[in-house]
Order: C-alpha cells, then structure tokens, then sequence
C-alpha cells in the first residue's frame, strides 16, 4: 500500500530517454499518487502484490514500473485496474520496518506506456515501450515555461506548506518538460489531476494545464489569505476589547461604581429565585446562569444563554387565572355571545360543575368544534373562555408544515426559538389559559415532519403535564390547560389525533336561527361600527328572511353580516350627506341596496312528475335538495350517468338498476323492456362534482317512476343508500340535509331508520313541520315516494289464444320472408 507523496525533489543529473525498445517490469500499483520523471518521491509498501514487485526488482535491476490504478480501494490488482501511462523508476533506497511495511525511494525516469500485462500472480509484470516528449514550437514554449515560473512563484509566496526550495529549484531546472512535471508534483492535487498531467505528452499542452492549475490554486491562496488576515484582524480586536473591559472593571472597583453587567446578572438570579420554578428546571436555570457569568458578553454564545434563561424566568409555572364557578352567570355569559348551539354550553357548563365539586382535580377537556365555516367555532372558544375566568389565546395551524412550529428549535441552531404552544403559554402569563389550536384540519406535513403527530404529545391527558419543547428542553406542564381545536372536516385529521378529543359537531343555522342571530347580535353590531347607534334605522322580519335566502348561501351567518354592513354603509352615506334615508329596511329596497338577488335555493317541484325524485345533499354550505331526473328512451339497455357524479355514486345508480331489473314484475315493469331501451340519469348543476351513497333510493324511486309512469309526490324528499335486495344503509349529514329540505318547503322525508338518533340534533320547531318516515326497505319507501303504489300492479304477461298465435306464426312467416331472416320476429305485445 502507498501513502502520499512526502517529498519531491528535482534528481541532479540528467536522464536521457532510451529507444523505443519495449522490455519487461514489475508493476508497483500507486493509490493516492503519482511518480513523476525525474523526480524522487518516498512511498510506503504495505500490500503483498506491491511487496512481491519490489523483491522482483531489487533482486533484478532495482526497476519497476510504478502506475496509478483506477480503484483507490483495490488490494489485488489486475490488468484492467491500471491507467495505460506510468513511470520507469529505480529504488534507491529500501527500509524495512517492524510492522511489515517497506520503506522505499524512488526515482521516477521516464514515461512509458503499458503494453501488456506478462503476468498476473504472485505479482504483476508487464510488458512497456519508452515514450519521449513531442516536439513543439520553441517561442510558445519559452513563454509557457515563464508563465508557469511566475505563476508558481506567487503560490510558493503564498502557500504555506510548499518546500521553502520549491521555487529555487523550479528556477534550475532548464528542460520545460521536467519543470512541468515538478510543479505538478508541488501542487496539491488529486490522483486524477496528476495523471492528466502525466499523460500529456505534448510539453508546451502540459504547461497550458499546469498554468491552469497554478491558477486555481493561487485564487484558493489568496481567498485563504484574506480569510486568515480577516480572522486575526478579528481576534485581535476582540482580544483588544477584552482587554479595555478588564481594566475599565478595575477601575470601576477603585472608584467603586458596580459594574451594569454584575448588576444585571443579580437581577436575574433573583427572577431566577423567585419565578417558582419546579426543582429540576431551577437547577438547570442556575447552571445556565453559572455558565453565563463565566462568559465574556461579547461571544456569540453569551447571548445565547442569555436568551434561554429569559424563556425560563418569563414562562408561567404555576401562576393561575381563578377560574369561575358560578354556572349561572357562566351560562348567561355564554347565552349573552351565541345564540343556541346547547349542546356545547351545557359541555361547558358540565364541566364547571364538576370543577365546582372536585376543585383543580378534574382534567380540562379537550373539544374539538367540526362544522362548516361561519357557525361561531371561534367566538365560541372565546366566549368559553370569558365563562369560565380564564385567559384566551388562539393558534391558527392552518398551512403549517414544520413540526418545530410546535416544538420549537433545538437551541443548536441558528436564530433558534420555541414552539407556539411554548410562546402562547408565556403571553397567557398563566397556567390555564383556554388554548383553541385553529384549522387543525389544514395542518401539512413534509420533510420538516408531521406537526399533527407532534400535536399527540400536547393534546394527551396522560403525556402532556411533561410537554418536551425543543428549545426548552425541560418538562412543562400543559394539564391546566383547557385545549379547544377547531375544524371543518373531520376527514383530514390523523385517527391518533382524534381520537384525543371530544368531538362536538356544529351544523348550519336553520333560517329561523339565523333570523334571531342577525336580529339580536349582527344588526346591532353593524349599526353601531357603522356610526347608526343613534340613527332611528329597523330591518323588519321579511327583509332579514329575504337577506338570508337571495344574498346568502352559506351554513354560518358570516356572509350575513357582510350583507348587513353593506346596507348599513349605504345608509352612512346618505345620512352622512344629509340625503333622505329609509327608517325601515323592507325587501324591496334590497336590489337598490345590494343588486340583483345573487342565490336560490333549491324548492321542492311544482307538481307530481314522472322520473323525477327530490333528493337531498350535504354541502360545506349546509344542507339542500336536490332533484333527480331519469329519462327513458328506445335502445340496447345502456346507463349513462351525467352531472359529473363520483365513483360512489355511479356504483349507487348501478345498484338501483339491479334492483328494479330484479324486482320488475313486482313493480309492474316487463322485465325485457331493459333490453330495449336506454336510461339516462342526470343530476342538475352539472358543473359541481357530486359523491356519496346516499342518493340510493333516490335514483331507484326516479327510476321505477320513469319506467312505470307514475308520478313521484313532489313533497316529499329521501335520503338513503340502497342494496341489492332493497334494504336502507343509514348515511350522513342528516341535520344538514333535514334543513335544507325544510327551508326548500318539503314536508315529509324519508330516511334510514338507523338514522333516528340523529333526528335529536334537529331543532323542536323544525321537526314539528317536517313528517319523517323511518324506513329499512324499498317495499316501505315505494308506498311513501308514488302517488300510486308500484307493488299494487304487478307485471302479468299477455296469455296468447290458439288463434292468435296461429296469425302471429303466420305475420311471423311473411316478415322473415320479406326480410330474409327470422331474428326479427315480431314479440307479444306488453301490457
């Protein structure tokens, strides 16, 4: 094995180049260098192939050939391991040494090229031809040789580890070859740089490279140089400073003055003393502060530490909000901000009666407020918080992909800060604030991490009195804290996750909510941000109704109240130009306000149809209804599905077909008539993507209705997911759907009966105007879906009299001879 280069230097006498005569050497395989002609260079031997060369060529004539192989890492080398230009050299020198290794000095002679490896084992021979330098023009020549003398005369000035003879004898050296070479082996360069200057046979091309190579490492040189001087100019300024600071404290004693920074220091292991730290976290706090006195303020770490200990001494450890045990003035807190959503306030109210009882014992509960946008999932947090004392502070996760906005920073890194919760905890300068981690739905993950599961730690009852924050790198305690999480979709939030909390869904409003919300909190909020508190200015009942259905859609009341300040600005206005203005908003002076009508909901049908069933849908925006419509016409039994439905939903139509094709007879349809016709089943409002399973028994009713002719009653409106035999699967989104049903003047729904539990979220006032049938299959909803019972005329096929059959046989025989063949004979006619 071979180390690097120790030592080159320029051999004193002259080497001729012999004839191109070929001969045979031991090869010495080089892994991290290269001998260059005319140059001595020591090596180290340690491989046995190596080690069997050298004791064939000092046994010999002490010549070898000594040749870079391609693999660095190689012990054995073979013949196609080997660069095709080397060097003949002789060993001048051999030293054996006590570990095994040899020793060795080598003088480079001249390039040849390998012709042939002669033998492989136990060493390497190989068969090599001379190689002289080409000729080249003698004026280029002189002046690439002075450029590379002047070049390499600035890095030798420059570089501190060059021979201090380096340049002398680059200067003695008369053949412009050889002083390429020489230089090349000065330079720090890589194996592969060095055989591309050994295998440039051209000299005057070999000084063109060296130059380039000069270049470059003089650009390095002088960047290091600069670099070097910038450091110590550096260290000698802050050595300098360190140095006025030390006799500035001294003269400081003499006089007697206290230094700012001892005073500074004292007052920081008092906020140290008095922060009511937990025992571990003091120590730490204190050795951190040992630290920071043994520091010069000006290093960079001094800041560092500094920082560390404010986040200590500044973060809340058991300071508190007294929390409020009044239930009744809590609940009328809440009643004062948001008008119904009980179900939430008797959660809150619950949970203070039981703090009431058991004192700081009972754990905070972890909500989570799922509901579409605008219904107050916000307000409500804060609300909830003013009920019970306490501080509120909000987080909004939405977009957030770095798992170190929850954890913060470990303090290794640059700028590095703590986590949000962390950061929040010490702006609620208290232990148990109410904390709402917003849009906990939008939370990303990618190469940073995942925050949502960095989220598992701080929303478990049983981990988070030990919260681990990066930066602070001591236990928190988080336990007191009352955690509210707010999301649209429950979907998109990791299983692990929810699984922590105590899911509350909030639907949308039912107009009639929306109508109280906007009367007691939206027009009087308006009114007074708008300058109107003392303007005699009413919305009456039908405007707020008229608001709601033609200027809004949407399940909060956001939008609401948008609307509501844009008609409380044109009043401004007027008022403020001292215009007449209308005292009473009525609907009519809405276009003149806000334009023309911007929504329509969906309405129940005018009238009983054939082929077209109400259904309803669950939207972000709440519950509405939604017509489907099925046509027949003659064809080969083809489905085609339009409105841009989802996979879902074409495998629902798909099933709905089975089933009528299944139960035909039963419904008074011929069961060959699907073989000749084509049903078309569109859903309206093409452009918006629809999915789901519940428009089951919706498209079976549109169905049997378009292939028996009897009306759908346009009352009545379904939701459902059908089998194969009939049955009724329970689905989703019923209060939403159940109100938008109701707001579009349905009067009776059909629903699965597994879905009864969820007829307790609806409003009472709601449930008294809507009669809803709990089904569990197709027989039930067939009776309540038609004006006229299907099952009540079952198919019976036509029965043939002998005579008629006869001339049916015989109108058979005249048609298959006009048209030449009898499989288009006529069929009994369908009754």
């Amino acid at each position: 094995m071979t180390d690097d280069l120790d030592l080159s230097v320029l051999l004193e006498e002259r080497i001729n180049v012999p004839g191109p005569e070929p001969c045979e050497l031991p090869v010495l395989p080089l892994a991290n260098t290269v001998v260059f002609p005319q140059v001595v260079a020591p090596l180290f031997v340690s491989r046995q192939q190596a080690q069997h060369a050298l004791d064939a060529a000092l046994a010999n004539d002490r010549m070898v050939l000594t040749v870079v192989q391609r693999d660095e890492a190689a012990e054995v080398v073979g013949a196609g391991d080997l660069y095709p230009i080397g060097v003949q050299s002789r060993i001048s020198r051999v030293v054996r040494l006590p570990d095994g290794t040899i020793n060795i000095l080598l003088q480079g002679l001249w390039r040849v090229s390998l012709d042939d490896i002669v033998q492989e084992q136990p060493l390497l021979r190989a068969r090599v031809t001379p190689i002289a330098d080409l000729p080249t023009s003698p004026l280029g020549l002189e002046a690439a040789r002075r450029t590379a003398l002047a070049l390499f005369e600035k890095v030798a000035n420059l570089s501190r580890t060059l021979p201090e003879n380096a340049y002398v004898a680059a200067l003695n050296v008369e053949t412009p070859g050889v002083l390429a070479d020489l230089i090349a082996s000065h330079l720090p360069l890589d194996v592969r740089q060095r055989q591309e200057v050994l295998e440039v046979l051209d000299v005057e091309q070999r000084l063109h490279l060296v130059c380039t190579l000069l270049i470059h490492e003089l650009d390095v040189l002088q960047l290091e140089h600069q670099l070097r001087v910038e450091v110590e100019q550096e260290v000698d300024r802050t050595q300098r400073e360190l140095f006025l600071r030390e006799q500035l404290k001294a003269i400081q004693r003499e006089l007697g003055h206290i230094d700012p920074l001892v005073h500074e220091l004292a007052g920081l292991a008092q906020r140290i003393a008095t922060a009511n730290m937990p025992e571990p976290v003091q120590l730490r706090a204190q050795e951190e502060l040992a630290r920071l006195e043994a520091m010069p303020p000006s290093t960079p770490e001094y800041t560092l530490v500094r920082t560390y200990l404010d986040w200590l001494v500044a973060l809340p450890w058991h300071a508190t909000s007294g929390d409020t045990y009044e239930l009744q003035a809590a609940a009328q807190t809440l009643d004062r901000h948001h008008y119904g959503l009980q179900k939430v306030k008797d959660r809150i109210l619950e949970h203070l009666a039981v703090r009431k009882l058991t004192g700081a014992r009972s754990r905070s509960p972890v909500l989570c407020f799922v509901g579409p946008p605008g219904v107050g999932k916000t307000s409500l947090g804060r609300s909830i918080a003013e009920a019970l004392g306490r501080k509120f502070m909000r987080i909004s996760l939405g977009g957030v992909h770095d798992e170190a906005e929850i954890r913060g920073h470990r303090r290794t890194y640059v700028g590095a800060m703590p986590g949000r919760i962390v950061k929040m905890m010490r702006d609620a300068g208290t232990v148990n604030p109410v904390l709402m981690l917003d849009e906990i739905d939008k939370l990303g993950h990618d190469f940073r991490g995942d925050p949502a599961a960095a989220l598992l730690e701080v929303l478990d009852p049983e981990q988070n009195h030990a919260f681990s924050d990066h930066y602070l790198d001591v236990p928190y305690d988080l336990s007191r804290v009352m955690f509210i999480t707010t999301a649209n979709l429950l979907d998109p939030i990791p299983d692990a996750l929810v699984d922590r909390l105590e899911v509350i869904e909030l639907a949308g409003y039912t107009e009639e909510e929306k109508v109280e919300i906007a009367r007691r909190f939206l027009i009087p909020q308006q009114l007074e941000a708008n300058g109107l508190a003392g303007v005699p200015v009413r919305f009456g009942q039908d405007t707020i109704v008229a608001l709601i259905r033609l200027y809004t859609y949407e399940a909060g009341v956001r939008e609401l109240e948008r609307q509501i300040g844009t008609v409380c600005r044109k009043i401004a206005r007027r008022v403020a130009e001292q215009r007449r203005h209308p005292h009473r908003i009525v609907p009519s002076l809405l276009p003149s306000l806000l334009g023309a009508d911007r929504y329509d909901y969906g309405l129940a049908e005018e009238h009983d149809e054939v082929g077209v069933a109400t259904g309803m849908v669950w939207t972000a925006n709440g519950g509405d209804v939604m017509p489907v419509e099925i046509s027949v016409v003659e064809g080969k039994g083809n489905l085609l599905l339009t409105g841009q439905l989802g996979e879902v939903m074409q495998e629902s139509a798909q099933a709905a077909l089975s089933y009528t094709r299944a139960n035909a007879k039963r419904l008074g349809i011929d069961p060959k008539r699907f073989d000749k016709v084509d049903i078309h089943v569109h859903m309206p409002d093409g452009a918006v993507p629809k999915e789901g399973p519940s428009a089951g028994i919706t498209i079976a009713c549109a169905l049997v209705s378009a292939l028996t002719n009897i009306p759908l009653k346009r009352t009545v409106a379904m939701t459902g997911e059908i089998t194969l035999r009939g049955r009724i699967l329970p689905v989703g989104g019923i209060k939403e759907k159940l109100l938008g049903a109701y707001r579009a003047g349905i009067t009776r729904i059909l629903m699965p009966r597994k879905n009864e539990r969820d007829l307790e979220d609806i409003a009472r006032h709601v449930r008294r105007k809507l009669q809803c049938a709990l089904v569990q299959h197709m027989d039930a909803v067939l009776p309540e879906a038609f004006v006229r019972n299907p099952l009540d005329t079952p198919y019976q096929p036509r029965k043939r009299t002998r005579k008629k059959a006869a001339s049916t046989a015989a109108s058979t025989a005249v048609h298959s001879g006009t048209t030449g063949g009898a499989g288009n004979s006529v069929v009994a006619v369908e009754v």
